[in-house]
């Protein structure tokens, strides 16, 4: 079964962490993303992760490629849930001068199966 899309007029459900800085520089160490992710990684869904949830991402802070570019997709939810972490990351952004996109990753598209 499909995911319901959400309506285009809709506000965007995640935002994007860039590593490039506002002045186009590219953000170290190399693994600042993952760096931040795993510090978030304890904010997840009760109930999710079984006895391995210590050796995943949570779902609302996770680390992406986006246009070769180190990122962090961060779900608004983790503002009702954690609203101290959710102002950790969004305060990270600004403190390093990282660029935020307002945006959603889109779920991959199903392939078609042969005849």
């Amino acid at each position: 079964m499909a995911e319901p899309i959400q309506s285009p007029d809709a506000p965007a459900r995640e935002f994007f962490i860039q590593g490039i800085t506002s002045d186009g520089r590219q953000f170290r160490p190399s693994d600042w993303a993952e760096r931040l992710c795993g510090v978030m990684a304890c904010f997840r869904p009760e109930g999710s992760g079984g006895r391995n949830a210590h050796l995943q991402y949570s779902p609302y802070v996770r680390p992406v490629l986006l246009n070769g570019v180190r990122s962090v997709v961060v779900n608004e939810d983790l503002r009702q849930i954690e609203p101290l972490a959710y102002h950790f990351v969004v305060n990270f952004a600004k403190d390093n001068d990282l660029q935020i996109l307002q945006g959603c990753l889109l779920p991959d598209a199903e392939t078609p199966k042969s005849p």
